[in-house]
C-alpha cells in the first residue's frame, strides 16, 4: 500500500516522506521491523520508541512516524503526527482494509466484572450462531486461535491485525473488554462500537490516573466515542453511582440493569448454592427464567449485564438462555479447585478492595464453618488501595493470610506493611508469609469441613513476577499439589462404588 494510501484519514500530518512509498507492513516495535515497514516511534511508559528509530531503520524501515520534527538527516524518511496513536489506528484500519466495519463490535469497560460479562455475551452470541472473536484480560479468541493476552485490550495495530483474521474466517461479532488504559491511550480510536457496557467503578489504577475524575473521564470515552461517534447502544449499571453519570450523554439507544427497581433489565428473584444461579429476569422482550453454573452475587450482575446487552442487540430470549447456562466456567473467576476434599477452594482474580468484598461476601455465603482468604497486593501498583484491601479480607473473613503477589521491582515486606494498616484494623485473626506457596498451604492445612477457603489477586494468572524474573506459579495448580498432599484426593468412579460397597 502507498503510504498516502494509508495515511488517509490522519489529520494534521507533516509528510517528508514520498507518498508513492510502498509499505508493506507496519509496526511500533522495533524488533518486528522488516524491510518496507512503517515504523510509529511511540513514547511509552516504560520505553520511548525514539530510542529505537537506529534499530528499526537498520532493519530495513521505509519511514518513520512520530510526534516529534524531523531530524535534518531523516526529514526524507519522516512522518509528523501530533496524536501518534491516532496515526497508528486509522493507519492500522486502512492497511488491514477496515475490518472492524463488518463486525458488531461490543466494548465492556469498567474496573469489575469485564471479563466474566464478555465471556457471557460470546457465549450468548455462539448460542445464536453468531462466529464471535472474544479480546480481553485472559485471552483473545479469533479465527479459530487462542492467544494469551499480554493486555486486556490489545495495541491499535495488533487488535486490527485480529480483527482482520477473523472477518477472514466468516466472524460477525467481537467482544472486547476496553480497559481505561486503552481508553485513555486511544487503542481503539476510529472503531464504532454497537454496543457499549458499564459494569461499575471503584478503586484502581490510581497509580496511572491520579484520581476518581480523571479514571472515569477515560471510560466515559467509550460512550462519547474516539474518532467514530458514540455506540448504537450504551447498556449501564443502574445500581453504579459513576454510571448513572453517563445518562446525560446523549445516546441512540440506551438499556440500564441492576437490581434497582427501575432498571430496564433486573432480577425479580435470585438463588445460589454450590451448582450456581437462577434468576427470574425481567427485560423488555419479557420474562427470563435463568439459570448459570456460576456461581455469586457478583456474577448475578454479569449476568444482568450480559443479557441486556444481549437483548439490546436482537438476540431472541431463549438464546439467551442457553448461551448463560452453556458457561459453566470463567478461568480464575470465582473458580473452585476440587480434589475432593470437605471444604471449598475457590480462587479468584479480586485484586481491588471492592471485588474482594464480593468475593468474600459471596463465600460467606456459601460457608458452613470459617472463610478463610489468602491473598496479597502487587507491587508497581496504586499503593493507597493496599490498606482498603487489607481491611476489606480483614473484615469479612474469619482467619487471613497475607502473602506475597507480583511484588515487581518493589520490597513484598513492605508491600505487606501496607496492606497490614487496614488488616489491623479489623481485629481478626491473620498470619503472614512471604513465600505464596506456603501460605497457600497454610491456608488449606487450618481448612475443617465446612469452610471456604479464598485465593485472591492472581486468578488465571500463570506467573509470579518478581524484581528480575518472571516464574511459574499457578495458584490453582499450587493449591490442587498441596490438597493432594494433604491426603485428599478425586475418587475416580470404579472406587466411588467400591468405596460405596465397602460402607
Amino acid at each position: 500500500m502507498k503510504l498516502g494510501e494509508l495515511l488517509q484519514g490522519v489529520s494534521s500530518l507533516e509528510i517528508g516522506a514520498p507518498a508513492a512509498l510502498e509499505i508493506t507492513s507496519l509496526a511500533y516495535d522495533s524488533r518486528r521491523v522488516e524491510r518496507g515497514t512503517l515504523f510509529f516511534a511511540i513514547r511509552g511508559e516504560k520505553a520511548d520508541g525514539h530510542d529505537f528509530i537506529p534499530q528499526a531503520l537498520e532493519r530495513g524501515a521505509a519511514a518513520v512516524v512520530s510526534e516529534r520534527a524531523a531530524p535534518a538527516d531523516l526529514a526524507s524518511q519522516w512522518v509528523r503526527a501530533p496524536r501518534i496513536r491516532r496515526a497508528l489506528a486509522a493507519a492500522s484500519r486502512n492497511f488491514y482494509g477496515r475490518p472492524d466495519s463488518p463486525l458488531q463490535l461490543v466494548g465492556i469497560t469498567g474496573t469489575n466484572g469485564k471479563t466474566t460479562t464478555a465471556y457471557l455475551l460470546e457465549s450468548i452470541f455462539r448460542a445464536a450462531g453468531i462466529p464471535t472473536g472474544l479480546f480481553g484480560t485472559i485471552e483473545y479468541r479469533f479465527g479459530g486461535r487462542t492467544l494469551t493476552a499480554l493486555n486486556t485490550t490489545p495495541e491499535s495495530l495488533d487488535l486490527l491485525e485480529c480483527l482482520a483474521e477473523l472477518v477472514g474466517s466468516g466472524g460477525k461479532a467481537a467482544v472486547m473488554e476496553v480497559s481505561s488504559h486503552a481508553l485513555a491511550q486511544e487503542r481503539v480510536w476510529g472503531l464504532h462500537f454497537a454496543a457499549a457496557v458499564f459494569t461499575n467503578l471503584t478503586q484502581d489504577h490510581l497509580d496511572y490516573h491520579k484520581d476518581f475524575e480523571h479514571y472515569f473521564a477515560a471510560k466515559r470515552r467509550l460512550f462519547e466515542g474516539l474518532g467514530a461517534g458514540p455506540p448504537d447502544l450504551a447498556v449501564i449499571n443502574a445500581d453504579d453511582e459513576w454510571g448513572r453519570r453517563l445518562m446525560d450523554l446523549p445516546f441512540a439507544r440506551r438499556i440500564t440493569y441492576g437490581m434497582n427497581s427501575g432498571a430496564g433489565v433486573r432480577a425479580k428473584e435470585f438463588h445460589q448454592d454450590l451448582s450456581g444461579l437462577r434468576a427470574v429476569v425481567q427485560t423488555p422482550i419479557g420474562t427470563l427464567d435463568i439459570e448459570s453454573p456460576l456461581v455469586g452475587r457478583a456474577n448475578l450482575a454479569n449476568l444482568l449485564a450480559a443479557t441486556a446487552t444481549a437483548v439490546g442487540m436482537g438476540v431472541e430470549g431463549a438464546k439467551v438462555k442457553e448461551g448463560i447456562a452453556a458457561l459453566a466456567v470463567v478461568p480464575g473467576r470465582f473458580e473452585r479447585v476440587d480434589e475432593g476434599q470437605p471444604f471449598l477452594v475457590v480462587v479468584d482474580y479480586a485484586h481491588t478492595d471492592d471485588a474482594l468484598r464480593n468475593v468474600l461476601k459471596t463465600a460467606r455465603e456459601l460457608t458452613r464453618r470459617r472463610l478463610i482468604t489468602v491473598f496479597g497486593c502487587g507491587g508497581d501498583r496504586d499503593r493507597t488501595k493496599r490498606p482498603l484491601m487489607g481491611e476489606a479480607a480483614g473484615s469479612l473473613s474469619d482467619h487471613v493470610v497475607l502473602t506475597s503477589d507480583n511484588p515487581r521491582t518493589e520490597d513484598p515486606l513492605l508491600i505487606m506493611n501496607d496492606v497490614l494498616v487496614g488488616l489491623q484494623k479489623a481485629g481478626k485473626p491473620y498470619g503472614v508469609e512471604i513465600d505464596r506457596e506456603t501460605a497457600i498451604r497454610k491456608a488449606l492445612e487450618a481448612a475443617r469441613e465446612g469452610d471456604v477457603v479464598v485465593i485472591a489477586g492472581k486468578g488465571h494468572e500463570t506467573y509470579q513476577i518478581l524484581k528480575d524474573r518472571k516464574v511459574p506459579f499457578d495458584d490453582r495448580e499450587v493449591a490442587r499439589r498441596a490438597i493432594r498432599e494433604l491426603g485428599y484426593r478425586q475418587e475416580s468412579p470404579d472406587e466411588g462404588r467400591s468405596n460405596s460397597a465397602r460402607r
